[in-house]
């Protein structure tokens, strides 16, 4: 029997706990971004990861996905993401020495 307040933990510390997740999720801090952005702010991300990831972020609820009226895509961060911007200022002040 699997306790369910425990496979959510789990399920959100790997959600977490993925170094390219933290990465966007702190570029989007501040401010919907466009595909080509994020992907010039992440600078040493491979294409196809990025995409993967930002469909792992999108599907989890972290992220959202906005077409604008030129055909342009924006991502940027849900209120679920913004809520993780404490555990991620968190994880930094940790791996401070």
């Amino acid at each position: 029997m699997t306790h369910r307040p425990t496979a959510i933990c789990e399920a959100n510390l790997r959600l977490l706990s993925d170094f390219w997740h933290l990465r966007i999720i702190e570029e989007l801090a501040s401010t919907p971004l466009r595909y080509c952005e994020l992907q010039r702010a992440l600078h040493d991300v491979n294409p196809a990861t990025l995409t993967k990831k930002l469909g792992v972020l999108e599907g989890a609820g972290l992220i959202e996905r906005s077409e604008l009226h030129d055909q342009h895509v924006t991502y940027g961060l849900t209120k679920r993401g913004a809520a993780a911007l404490p555990v991620l200022v968190a994880i930094k002040n940790f791996a401070k020495p």
